[in-house]
């Protein structure tokens, strides 16, 4: 009986390291995005972000379908457009509007945890994490300086296997961190803003 039990334990744990093996998945991915960011207020002013194009690379493991984990570099233009108007008064008074407009490039580095479930070639996971948004301005703009942000994300998405170490990747991100400080002669809107990312891309499974 005992010799009976013994053998049923250790099939039971050779299933379930099969299992997790199966499961398990180790991959590198690029992917292409549109950044889609709203326009904030705050502090009197109006801070409008110009939509953009970028790239995200990630570095992913799963161990199971309920642990894993990423580290995140996105890059895209995150151009942006200060608009402040002012009263100015003399024999009468009229609105006088200034505008600044900065290019910049943004820079975002995370750490995400993932959950998912590999379903017949298909594995649709969602994920959330944080880490650092650094907003570079470019060119010769005058009066700019670069800003740093704490970023939340999350997201959701599907992975689907072609070949055995290679696979597509559709997936939507969301950033929310504060409004950049990038023109010093205007005040930052203080507002938080979100950047909506779909994005598609492929994978090299390890």
């Amino acid at each position: 009986m005992f010799r009976i039990r013994v053998r049923d334990l250790v099939a039971v744990v050779s299933f379930a390291l099969a299992a997790h093996a199966a499961g398990a998945q180790t991959d590198l991915a690029g992917s292409l995005y549109g950044a889609f960011s709203g326009t904030t207020n705050g502090n009197g002013v109006q801070q409008s972000p110009a939509n953009a194009a970028g790239v995200l690379v990630e570095l992913r493991h799963i161990r199971n379908p309920l642990i894993g984990y990423e580290v995140t570099y996105a890059f895209n233009h995150n151009n942006q457009t200060y608009t402040q108007a002012a009263a100015v008064c003399g024999l009468t008074c009229s609105t006088v509007v200034s505008s600044k407009y900065v290019p910049a490039n943004a820079h975002q580095i995370t750490a995400d945890y993932i959950v998912s479930v590999p379903i017949l070639g298909f594995r649709p996971f969602v994920l959330a994490g944080g880490g650092l948004e650094l907003n570079v301005p470019s060119g010769s703009t005058g009066q700019t300086s670069t800003s740093t942000q704490a970023v939340f994300v999350y997201g959701a998405g599907l992975d689907y296997t072609i070949l055995p170490h290679i696979g597509i990747r559709g997936q939507y991100r969301g950033s929310v961190y504060k409004a950049p400080q990038l023109a010093t002669a205007f005040s930052s809107t203080g507002a938080f803003t979100k950047t909506a990312e779909p994005m598609v891309g492929a994978y090299l499974r390890f």
